[in-house]
């Protein structure tokens, strides 16, 4: 036991505590327009992404729609 606490003694030593305005150590305003324009191209990539699918959704339920009026002619 005396072993463990000898070493997390060393690491407390080696690394000094730092003692920090926690008012200095925010993003600031960069933080938050790239924060901000990583949304918006999020929700747009989203937007298209449902519009694509419901497009191909549309596309094949026309296909089944087409392919039931016509049954293809045996012969």
């Amino acid at each position: 036991m005396r072993f463990s606490t000898g070493v997390v003694l060393m690491e407390d030593e080696l690394i000094p505590a730092i003692e920090v305005d926690p008012n200095s150590v925010t993003p600031g305003v960069l933080g938050f327009v790239v924060t901000f324009a990583v949304m918006i191209a999020v929700v747009l990539l989203v937007l298209d992404m449902v519009r694509r699918v419901r497009r191909v959704r549309y596309r094949s339920e026309i296909a089944e729609k087409l392919d039931g009026a016509n049954p293809p002619a045996e012969g």
